[in-house]
């Protein structure tokens, strides 16, 4: 019985994917809205700038605000 002798393969190398700037642009404004969003509430959401009434708003980002350096108190 003959025994077959395995050819050596190359590796294929990987090659990214090409993204095109108009699928990357809708995502990119998208979550540069909501970080701004989220910066105002964590950073500007009390007092005469105030969106929601109340300190509930406050209450709940109170340590993001000390861990980002924002003074509230």
């Amino acid at each position: 019985m003959a025994q077959s002798v395995a050819q050596p393969t190359t590796n294929p190398t990987a090659v990214p994917a090409k993204l095109p700037i108009g699928a990357i642009v809708p995502w990119a404004v998208f979550f540069g809205i909501l970080m701004l969003v989220l910066l105002y509430f964590v950073g500007a959401e009390q007092g005469a700038t105030s969106v929601v009434a109340g300190e509930d708003v406050h209450e709940w980002v109170h340590d993001a605000r000390h861990l980002l350096g924002f003074p509230c108190h």
